[in-house]
């Protein structure tokens, strides 16, 4: 059990709470979701509240805060890792390709969240962490053009 003045370090913020040095705010699109599942169709972007980060925190993972934006996962093909309505941040400025890393991708209009692997000729493979009901999807390399990488997940909250 936590200490109860350990508790009492927490600034709580809101829209008018100044930043601090360390601090920076992420966009937080409220109408765009990612699709853990079968994919979702691009939906407008509008920009809803913001989310903060501490500026040593994403320098740490080699994120750039102009290049980072935060959205909402819809499905269940990443359970139990990513459930349903889980937060990403998303470094748009990766996109180069690790195995088995995860990553935000457009496919062919569907945005969807996956774990990528590379295959030899351009191929990518598409898993899920939910096998039982999305097994591996591959792409030989002329199938596989129609998936562009968003960005790479560099972080998800959920809330139980």
């Amino acid at each position: 059990m936590q200490n109860a003045s350990y508790m009492g370090m927490l600034d709580a913020w809101d829209d008018s709470t100044t930043l601090g040095e360390d601090e920076v705010e992420l966009p937080f699109y409220t109408e765009v979701q990612l699709a853990a599942g079968n994919g979702i169709i691009a939906v407008n972007e509008n920009r809803g509240p913001k989310l903060r980060f501490s500026k040593s925190t994403l320098r740490n993972q080699k994120v750039d805060p102009l290049a980072a934006v935060c959205v909402k996962v819809a499905g269940n093909s990443m359970e139990p890792v990513l459930p349903n309505n889980t937060t990403v941040g998303i470094d748009t400025a990766t996109k180069n390709i690790i195995d088995g890393k995860m990553y935000a991708i457009n496919h062919d209009g569907m945005l969807r969240i996956k774990l990528l692997y590379k295959l030899p000729g351009n191929g990518i493979r598409v898993r899920s962490y939910n096998q039982d009901e999305y097994p591996d999807e591959i792409y030989p390399g002329d199938q596989a053009k129609v998936i562009t990488v968003i960005g790479k997940i560099f972080w998800y909250s959920v809330l139980l």
